[in-house]
Order: structure tokens, then C-alpha cells, then sequence
């Protein structure tokens, strides 16, 4: 059994506020691997020219052969760690649990088009936001790169922050570490980069987007809870969060997107969604939220406060959780 504590988890995000991802490891970083396994895997396993039903099977091969793939691996890792010495194990499971959480990463994004966008930098604030959105950017007006990078904050509060804790949290509590954690970042990685529906991942993807659905379930709800917690902390708009989010979560393509970015939204009483290119192709998404203030910089600024909150109130949630429910000698 692999101890994975709550003094581990609270390491781990620590040491992500602190470095975030630095570029010396970016080649060795397991998401980075996770990745390159998966295109190694499409180019054997796609079958452009077989039928729907073979594509499907393929992409779910897929699916299996890389999260079983990294769960093996992530376990093996942290066996031999421990066995080689205890303190090797403990910062084997750090180290691991640190690269899935992604906090200052997602801050540091946003801020950089907001800080551009401070400088009257609006190209600047555009190839900013290129880098961490699929729409198109380069004719953005200065509202609408203000929305994508609302947008973005929001709805990776959960895929990046609140689902990595959760499932680190729930591996440490049945004695998997944080290779749990591991496994959710693969099926993560495996929805973004196979799980679109167009024509060639309709079918070959649908198990990754499917399953990426169902392990975010809980997670994105949390999230709205835990940016309503963090709004009270940082004097904003709790109950607000909670009304959009509850009513307005559903209006979102996705399951589980619409629940953080209607929380965001509601907690800074903004107003979100709108016309989205991609390729040149227009897509209107939902109208999100009630328009109490405008969203601008200093909202988007608030924004990115609540981010920081958010992911505090998280760590300590589930560190506490994971806590009671490990036994005293761990």
C-alpha cells in the first residue's frame, strides 16, 4: 500500500504555487509524456478507412492501453521509490502528485494577457490568449479577449485544479498515491487530444470524451461550490456564484463546463458566452450569467483572485478529508 498523506498533498500544491511547471522539465513532464505516448498509440491504432465500429474499438484500445499504461507505470515508480527508501518515496509522491495540479500555471496564462492587455498591448494580449484557447484570436476585439481569458480561468479551475486534488485525495485514501491522479490526467490528456467530433474523431475518440465526461462529473460541481467558498474570502459574490451556477450550468454544450464558468460568472456578476470562431467557423455559445458589473480588467483580475482562492479551498478540503479518513500512523 502506498502512503500518499494529507502533509503530501498540501507539499504537492505548495510546491506548484511556488514553481508551477519550469521549462527544465518540461521533456520529462508526465502530462508532456502522456502525450507522446498517445500519438505513438493513434498512428498504429487509427483505422481512418475502417468502419465507425472498428474506429470506436480502436480509440477504446487506445484509451486503455495509455491510462492503463501510466497507472502501471505511475505504481511502479512509487513502489520502487519506497522500497529503495522511505524519504525517496515520499518525494517520489510529491513530486508526481505536484506535476498534475496546475495553479500557477493557469494564473500565470491569464495574467500575462492581462497584464498585456494593462499595457495597452492589445496583440500582444491576443497571442497571449492563443496560447491557451482554440478559438481564433487575432482580429479579437479587447472585450472579447477579455471573455476568453474569463473563460479559460474558469473552466480549467476544474480540469486543472479541482479534479487533479480530488483524484490525488481519493488515490491516497484506498492506498494508490497519487498515480490516481496520474490516471486522471491521462484520460484529460487523451479527451483534448482525440476527443473532438469532427470526422476523424467522432468515433475514434468518443470513448475519451465520454470518459472524460464521466471522471469530471463530480469535480466540476465541487468547483462551483468551492468558487462560491472562495468568493466569501475574497468579499465577492457567493450566493450569486451558486445562482448561476445552478441555473445556468445546463445552457453549456458540455456537462460539466457550464457548472465553473456559470460560478465564475455569477461570483464577479458578469455576463458570459457569445460568438466563438474556430477555423473562420462560428459557434454561439450560451449566454451565461446576469451583467451586474461589465467584464473588464479589473474583473478579469477578480477572476484570477478567485482562481488563487479556490484552489486554496480545495487543498485544504480534501487534504482535511484525506486526513480523516487515513489512519493515524500515516
Amino acid at each position: 500500500m502506498i502512503q500518499f498523506t494529507a502533509l503530501d498533498l498540501a507539499l504537492a500544491w505548495a510546491v506548484d504555487a511556488l514553481l508551477g511547471d519550469p521549462r527544465f522539465l518540461s521533456r520529462i513532464h508526465p502530462v508532456v509524456l502522456t502525450g507522446n505516448l498517445v500519438s505513438f498509440l493513434e498512428k498504429i491504432l487509427y483505422g481512418g478507412e475502417s468502419s465507425a465500429r472498428s474506429r470506436f474499438l480502436r480509440g477504446t484500445l487506445l484509451w486503455l492501453l495509455t491510462v492503463g499504461t501510466v497507472l502501471a507505470l505511475s505504481l511502479g515508480i512509487l513502489f520502487i521509490c519506497a522500497k529503495i527508501h522511505p524519504l525517496l518515496g515520499r518525494f517520489a509522491c510529491v513530486y508526481l502528485a505536484w506535476t498534475t495540479i496546475a495553479t500557477r500555471d493557469l494564473a500565470a496564462h491569464v495574467g500575462r494577457v492581462a497584464a498585456s492587455l494593462e499595457r495597452g498591448d492589445l496583440g500582444g494580449a491576443r497571442r497571449e490568449l492563443s496560447m491557451i484557447v482554440g478559438r481564433d484570436t487575432e482580429n479579437l476585439p479587447e472585450g472579447e479577449v477579455l471573455r476568453g481569458a474569463f473563460e479559460t480561468a474558469a473552466e480549467n479551475s476544474s480540469d486543472g485544479i479541482v479534479a487533479p486534488l480530488f483524484y490525488l485525495a481519493l488515490g491516497g485514501a484506498f492506498g494508490l498515491g497519487p498515480a490516481l491522479g496520474l490516471a486522471y490526467k491521462a484520460v484529460n490528456t487523451l479527451d483534448s487530444m482525440v476527443g473532438y467530433k469532427n470526422a476523424k474523431y467522432a468515433d475514434f475518440g468518443k470513448f475519451s470524451a465520454r470518459a472524460d465526461d464521466l471522471l469530471n462529473f463530480i469535480p466540476a460541481r465541487l468547483t462551483a461550490l468551492f468558487a462560491s467558498l472562495a468568493a466569501v474570502f475574497t468579499l465577492q459574490r457567493p450566493l450569486g456564484a451558486l445562482k448561476i451556477a445552478f441555473r445556468d450550468s445546463r445552457l453549456h454544450a458540455s456537462p460539466n463546463s457550464g457548472w465553473p464558468e456559470a460560478a465564475f460568472a455569477g461570483a464577479i456578476g458578469v455576463k458570459i458566452g457569445g460568438v466563438n470562431f474556430y477555423r473562420g467557423i462560428a459557434r454561439q455559445a450560451p449566454s451565461i450569467g446576469e451583467e451586474k458589473r461589465l467584464l473588464d480588467l479589473p474583473a478579469l483580475k477578480k477572476a484570477l483572485l478567485l482562481l488563487w482562492a479556490l484552489s486554496l479551498a480545495a487543498m485544504a478540503t480534501f487534504a482535511l478529508a484525506l486526513g480523516l479518513l487515513l489512519p493515524p500512523n500515516c
